[in-house]
């Protein structure tokens, strides 16, 4: 394939790329003007409550997206879409900028060739940037990525509730459903925001999920080098999981120091193992310690899902309080197999990284 083709779903136009950079520069100029923004539609956001919302959060290439497209069709359901970048900031204004001059455009597979085909008006993960603008640690290598329920940031809670209701409004919503792989570790934080809110976490068998991840980052550092642009869109869209603009989840120093020194020999598989135990072996710790948060996370195995979609779906939609049938057609679900080519060796080392946390999941090791 050459490498015009590898690219040709990740062509940043020059337009985009200044509007992305620049949004990311201007992020403090961006927040006063969604205050201001919020004063302009105080009225019809008075009577706009944010009730039981839902967040998918887990690791990158656990099914999130697909989960995320399949809740953006059900009734009442309210989701950024990829029209939102880069200025999620002011929602209203800009959406109402677009509604009068974008074009429709036609669906094209998404730069991860995963089969997933998307427009602009397609469901995405559009929160990161928002508490990048709040939070200047949440992608640093020097400190924890967590935040729990003893952080305080009552500037962020205001304006986030303010976003979310905002997003209800453009949408015509009542329940607001984000992916965002991130808040995963912020799943108590979120929980003290929102006592009701639900959590969807998407988990996938440690060899497909950390093999999938080095595929994406193989595939994506390749984009970057065919068009340079790809990195520093990434970067101000908040996407940190693969590309050369990857920087590891830290909730522990050892585990993110760990992951960066086989990252850095080359041995992104036993790199994305200690991520996947790490960000894993938190959710396990959040279900034993807490028992209302427990009754809050709802973990959705890949492999389940691929399987029995339709059931799997129906019991989710019950559980976070979205339907009680599902009401679509999900005869499109199926798995893709990306461990044919992986040796044995490989597959081993990555379950000597997560064997314990992998067991406790319910995950063995030749399944």
């Amino acid at each position: 394939m050459q490498g015009a083709d590898k690219a040709k779903n990740v062509r940043i136009a020059f337009a985009d790329y200044i509007l992305a950079r620049s949004s990311h520069a201007l992020q403090p100029a961006l927040k006063q003007l969604g205050n201001w923004e919020t004063g302009l539609v105080a009225s019809q956001l008075r009577s706009i409550q944010v009730s039981r919302p839902v967040f998918i959060c887990g690791l990158a290439r656990s099914g999130s997206t697909i989960l995320l497209e399949l809740l953006s069709q059900i009734a009442g359901v309210a989701t950024h879409r990829y029209r939102d970048f880069p200025f999620q900031a002011i929602p209203w204004i800009w959406n109402n900028y677009l509604n009068r001059f974008q074009v429709n455009s036609e669906p094209v597979e998404r730069p991860h060739a995963d089969r997933i085909r998307i427009t602009r008006e397609s469901p995405e993960a559009m929160e990161e940037p928002l508490w990048m603008m709040f939070f200047n640690h949440l992608h640093s290598t020097c400190t924890s990525q967590l935040l729990t329920e003893a952080t305080a940031c009552p500037e962020f809670s205001r304006f986030f509730d303010e976003h979310l209701r905002k997003m209800l409004l453009i949408r015509g919503g009542q329940r607001y459903v984000a992916k965002n792989n991130y808040n995963v570790g912020r799943i108590a934080f979120l929980a003290r925001l929102y006592p009701d809110a639900q959590f969807i976490v998407p988990i996938r068998h440690p060899v497909s999920h950390v093999h999938s991840l080095v595929s994406q980052h193989i595939r994506f550092c390749e984009y970057a080098r065919i068009q340079p642009r790809v990195a520093a869109y990434l970067q101000a869209a908040g996407h940190f999981e693969f590309g050369p603009q990857r920087i590891p989840i830290q909730f522990d120093s050892t585990a993110a120091n760990r992951t960066l020194e086989h990252w850095t020999r080359g041995d992104n598989h036993r790199g994305y193992a200690v991520q996947w135990n790490e960000v894993y072996g938190y959710v396990q710790h959040l279900f034993e310690n807490d028992q209302q948060l427990a009754q809050q996370i709802h973990v959705v195995r890949y492999e389940d899902f691929c399987s029995a979609p339709e059931k799997v779906f129906t019991n989710l939609l019950q559980q976070a309080g979205l339907a009680e049938t599902c009401p679509l057609s999900l005869d499109h679900i199926s798995a893709i197999d990306s461990t044919k080519t992986l040796s044995a060796e490989i597959q081993d080392a990555i379950w000597r990284e997560v064997d314990t946390v992998a067991t406790n999941l319910g995950f063995t090791r030749d399944e």
